[in-house]
């Protein structure tokens, strides 16, 4: 039972979201590449090459390994990252997240440890009219 409630703690460090709510997982030591499309949250932890869209949120742990173009509601980023993050409500670098590229976001938080080397846009939220 110990070991459950740690596990359950470290759960609830990463992320405020249920388990039962993660609707695809791609875990650690696995690669994909191409394009991702999803409706609801999903959780990375492998590498990833490629393309992300999603009006959802996208969870990158800090085993994740992602080069890609990110289009999505949320961004809840650990790991590390190469490319162009674009969000519609917001963006959360927690520690150990590495991240080279630009984010554009109404909402930005950053954690301590976080390494950040590029660019962030900040533009409060509807002002997207028309890409």
């Amino acid at each position: 039972m110990f070991v459950k409630k740690d596990k359950d703690i470290m759960a609830r460090r990463e992320s405020p979201l249920e388990k039962s709510d993660i609707k695809a997982f791609l875990g650690p030591g696995s690669q994909f590449e191409g394009r991702l499309v999803f409706n609801e949250i999903v959780r990375l932890d492998g590498a990833f090459r490629g393309e992300v869209t999603s009006k959802d949120t996208l969870i990158v742990g800090d085993s994740a390994d992602l080069q890609a173009e990110v289009t999505v509601g949320t961004l809840i980023l650990s790991g590390r990252f190469k490319g162009n993050i674009k969000a519609v409500t917001r963006v959360e670098l927690r520690s150990p997240a590495q991240v080279e590229g630009t984010i554009e976001t109404p909402a930005l938080s950053v954690e301590d440890g976080v390494v950040f080397n590029g660019t962030i846009s900040m533009k409060r939220g509807g002002s997207e009219a028309a890409d």
